[in-house]
């Protein structure tokens, strides 16, 4: 029998706003995959998919697209965007809602091609030094503090310099753009609500009117960063204003948020299990694994969708032309089917380890190799100067949402060594 509810159904009970789901998301993901087929969630008119198998399926399968374009007519898109309040924002509309990340085929193939090149394993292993120069130094500012917010202090001001320093971005502006990031970002979730959504669009008009003096600076001036060479693929015909500004703001955007929170979720998983971290200490080549773990253990980004642009089948569930599907890759990735009895524990030595916090297929992440060295750095210089690390707190809050899993704050004690 084919699945076809309507958004008004009644779908099933799941509350990603709740403070307990972000507390703790994994008890509602386990009770959805129990289940053994994808679970309506009327909320979102989708279909949410939680097995790791299936999520995997999804993800790298051609057919399935980040566009509704393949199968609703432009009058129907624009009927879904009034209801899902993403219409009379100008500017989100032209740069945020079509981008790189939003689009499939051919267009997404172009924009793709012209980011992949800078983004190899070889070009990121030439930043190693640059990294590592930026986090001593911000390191010897807080080693003798005693307390630090470890979100605040420290994960915070790396990904977006690191990201902005590799675009072509002033030191002195990365604390802004983080600031438009979030701002922009926050609008993706579940919570539609018309003052975020005012925020987001007037964040959105900021960066970009920053984008443009920033591009202007650099026609007059060439340098060696990627902005230069993204004007350079532009006057190529590779791409247009547009697009080259939609994929600057990607860009930066996804070098802050997600980095961010699984640098705050990653230092407090081996706050929740001390053996892990001290075993790291130990043995400081478990980092390469360690830092995967991180990310399979509290996926920063738990939540993508995809549309179906054919009849299919999920879970054992026939699915018509233009199903929404809902990747919880938080869940999958603690599905015990894909690693086992222990998908609940941290294990710094975890191999092999396939999760699926980098998406995967034609949106595999791009930005993978800078995160994971961000974090290698970080961690490496953190357990060889400091003697201690503990909780300065009783508890640290998590993010509320859908499609954010982080801690707000961080509250650590330092012991230098």
């Amino acid at each position: 029998m084919t699945a076809t509810p309507k958004a008004s159904e009644h779908g099933t009970a799941f509350e990603p706003l709740s403070a307990t789901f972000a507390q703790n998301p994994y008890p509602a993901y386990a009770a959805l995959r129990d289940k053994g087929e994808p679970q309506f969630f009327a909320d979102f008119d989708m279909w949410l998919v939680t097995r790791f198998d299936d999520v995997a399926g999804i993800a790298r399968d051609i057919s399935m697209v980040r566009s509704p374009e393949f199968f609703m007519s432009e009058e129907e898109i624009t009927e879904q965007k009034r209801l899902q309040n993403w219409l009379d924002m100008p500017h989100h509309q032209r740069f945020v809602q079509f981008s790189m990340l939003d689009s499939d085929g051919p267009v997404h193939d172009r924009l793709r091609k012209q980011v992949f090149r800078e983004f190899t394993p070889a070009f990121i292993a030439r930043q190693r030094t640059m990294i590592q120069s930026f986090v001593d130094r911000l390191v010897d500012s807080l080693i003798d503090k005693g307390e630090i917010d470890f979100v605040e202090d420290l994960a915070a001001q790396v990904p977006g310099h690191i990201i902005g320093r590799v675009l072509g971005v002033p030191d002195e502006d990365c604390p802004q753009l983080r600031v438009w990031s979030e701002r922009v970002v926050q609008f993706f979730d579940i919570d539609r609500s018309d003052a975020r959504k005012a925020l987001a669009e007037q964040a959105t008009t900021e960066f970009y009117h920053y984008l443009l003096k920033l591009m202007a600076e650099r026609r007059a001036a060439p340098q060696e960063d990627l902005i230069t060479r993204l004007i350079a693929a532009q006057d190529a015909g590779h791409l247009n204003e547009d697009e080259l500004v939609s994929t600057c703001m990607l860009i930066l955007m996804a070098g802050h948020g997600s980095t961010i929170d699984v640098l705050g979720s990653g230092m407090h998983a081996l706050l929740r299990f001390p053996d892990q971290m001290a075993r790291l200490r130990h043995d400081p080549a478990l980092i390469h694994t360690a830092i995967q773990e991180m990310f399979r253990f509290e996926s920063p980004l738990p939540f993508f969708h995809r549309y179906a642009t054919a009849d299919c089948v999920v879970g054992g569930k026939s699915f018509p032309r233009g199903t929404k599907f809902g990747l919880l890759y938080g869940a999958a990735n603690r599905d015990p089917a894909a690693f086992g009895g222990d998908a609940d524990v941290f294990d710094a030595g975890r191999n092999p380890n396939r999760h699926l916090a980098f998406g995967g297929g034609a949106h595999f992440c791009l930005g993978n190799h800078l995160a994971r060295l961000d974090m290698e750095v970080i961690f490496t210089t953190l357990l060889t100067r400091l003697s201690s690390i503990a909780l300065a707190e009783a508890e640290p809050q998590y993010k509320r949402g859908l499609s954010v899993r982080g801690p707000k704050a961080l509250r650590l004690a330092l012991t230098p060594a």
